[in-house]
């Protein structure tokens, strides 16, 4: 318990820290104003049987008792204020720092962890820690300090009593120690169920076309079911395995109750303890001193799932991140160089000794049979992943000595498959300038060729696009996420098969936009369309990672290699007609 205690103190922000900590102070004060009640009592019954009552003890009696209340309202009050600016800024400032973290992320960490495991964390797993992890600490600990200060009391009356206190609280200790055992075999595979039910979920969602193009609801379905009834059976299995605990504790806890108030009168009745009061107080003192234990079992089995939070958010945090200690440069020319560059997704080499240069102002267009390394090679460049060997170098300077915002102010990108956030057209423009104007959004809509569309509906720019932009079509979204980078206006262009789904409704409209996009920037494409590969200024043809063929586009056709038959195939692929009878 002190272990988890410690564990989330160190999770927290130095911030953070001195409001758990003052929470705790504060609940010290608590407990010493908790027992002041039993105090106050004994004052009175001592002064009763002793013949001394007056009107001074009981108002002495009763001012204790009654500025006991009020500070204990008062201290519950900051208590709560406390504990729930730490919780909910922790969990807050972790999200955002976890977000941080992802941003600096290599790629390959995203192929080997899944969509649902990541949310799941930085939602999650966050949210359960804002609502519980405090509460839960603070809880444990309080009423723990509450029984131990009233168990001090009963040592000062009578060391009897204080035993039996003591001979409980260890008892509730030993099952507090099995409780967390189970709860250390138990919590991982509840948080395996959770992740399970958010990635089926998300699965579901993203791929619902598919599911309804190919009939596949039923199944899918019954995927995401399975994941419910699963989460739903472990957390059954966990209520009905901890509700045990319960029942032990609360039989020690009754029994301490029980031997309290009946020896106290035993050893009344036989001389050993002579002052009624005390035994009063005792019987008194025996409900009141395993309230604190009573609320402290009813939250410690949460104690785990703080613990793993923590763990998990550890987890991602310890993951290594690219070099991002960078020099903050900006580039006098956009020359870049490939030397002798090799990656490895883990052990499966994708890209093999490749070395190339791209000219300022060029167009570099890569081609290759599906799987050569393409898209790794775009990446590589921009730096979505660390070579394993050689080096990029942009404008004579490796890359790595760039600090990563100031390398990617010199890329904008465009892939063929466009992603828009759950935002207004407006913001999801922003995205490539976040500072810019609506007249600046305006003016790039404009050349992106999608400004008409977009006064054509309902709120013009401040139509807010469902996530993923579903509700346009796919042509649309294209010129939105061109417009993006047109607003950026970084003096490098990467596009990955940008053009390869684009309908005949939108194609004009989509090329105009690139023209737009392109003029007089270094172009990086990957394509598969005829045209956009025979103007490029130097084509590179990969094949197994490797560069099996470079240079223009009439010399590469005169090698009849793979480059010459990828133009053949594609000008048959144009010409394909259906023969009517």
């Amino acid at each position: 318990m002190l272990r988890v205690f410690k564990k989330f103190i160190n999770f927290s922000s130095e911030k953070n820290k001195k409001y758990i900590f003052l929470s705790l102070l504060l609940g010290v004060f608590y407990a010493l104003c908790n027992v002041l009640r039993l105090f106050s009592i004994y004052l009175i019954l001592d002064s009763f049987f002793k013949g001394e009552l007056n009107q001074q003890v009981i108002l002495i009696a009763l001012l204790v008792m009654v500025g006991g209340l009020i500070s204990m309202i008062v201290l519950k009050y900051f208590m709560t204020l406390f504990q729930a600016i730490a919780g909910y800024t922790t969990g807050a400032n972790k999200r955002m720092e976890i977000a941080e973290h992802l941003r600096y992320m290599p790629m390959g960490y995203y192929n080997q962890n899944s969509l649902g495991y990541i949310t799941s964390v930085a939602t999650n797993t966050m949210e359960n820690l804002n609502d519980v992890a405090t509460r839960v600490i603070m809880m444990v600990m309080d009423g723990l300090l509450d029984t131990l200060l009233i168990m001090v009391m009963m040592f000062i009356f009578d060391y009897r009593m204080g035993l039996i206190v003591l001979g409980v609280v260890i008892c509730f200790l030993l099952v507090q120690m099995w409780h967390q055992a189970v709860g250390r075999k138990v919590a991982p595979i509840k948080d395996k169920a959770d992740e399970a039910l958010v990635e089926n979920v998300l699965e579901f969602s993203e791929g619902i076309a598919e599911v309804k193009n190919y009939n596949l609801v039923k199944q899918a379905s019954a995927k995401i079911y399975k994941s419910i009834q699963d989460a739903c059976d472990i957390n059954c299995r966990m209520e009905l395995r901890f509700s045990q605990f319960d029942v032990y504790e609360g039989i020690f806890m009754k029994a301490g109750t029980a031997a309290m108030s009946l020896i106290a009168v035993l050893l009344y009745l036989n001389g050993s303890i002579t002052n009624p009061a005390i035994v009063i107080v005792t019987i008194i003192a025996s409900f009141l001193v395993f309230e604190g234990l009573t609320r402290a079992g009813s939250f410690s089995s949460l104690i785990k799932n703080v613990e793993l939070a923590v763990d998990k958010a550890n987890k991602i945090l310890s993951e290594p991140v690219m070099n991002t200690s960078g020099e903050d440069y900006t580039p006098k020319t956009q020359d870049i160089e490939i030397k002798h560059v090799s990656f490895s997704y883990d052990k499966k080499e994708i890209i093999k000794d490749v070395s190339f240069k791209i000219k300022s102002k060029s167009k570099l267009a890569i081609v290759g049979p599906s799987g050569s390394g393409k898209t790794t090679m775009a990446k590589l460049i921009s730096r979505f992943f660390d070579v394993n060997e050689g080096e990029i170098t942009l404008d004579n300077k490796n890359i790595k000595d760039y600090s990563i915002d100031s390398l990617m102010r010199n890329f904008s990108f465009v892939f063929q498959n466009v992603y828009l956030f759950n935002d207004t057209i407006k913001n999801n423009v922003r995205f490539g300038k976040d500072d810019a104007s609506d007249e600046e959004i305006i003016q790039a809509c404009k050349k992106a060729k999608c400004h008409d569309f977009i006064m054509s509906l309902p709120e013009g720019y401040d139509t807010v696009i469902t996530e993923g932009g579903n509700s346009l079509s796919g042509g649309e979204k294209q010129r939105i996420s061109i417009a993006r980078a047109i607003l950026k206006d970084a003096p490098i262009i990467i596009l990955d098969e940008a053009t390869a789904n684009i309908d005949p409704e939108n194609e004009d409209l989509i090329i105009h936009a690139f023209d737009e996009l392109t003029k007089n920037k270094t172009l990086i494409m990957i394509a598969h369309r005829l045209k956009t590969v025979k103007d490029a200024d130097n084509i590179i043809v990969l094949d197994d990672g490797k560069i099996v063929e470079e240079g223009k586009h009439e010399e590469l056709l005169k090698n009849n290699g793979i480059y010459a038959k990828f133009i053949q195939d594609r000008k048959e692929a144009i010409g394909f007609k259906i023969e009517q009878n």
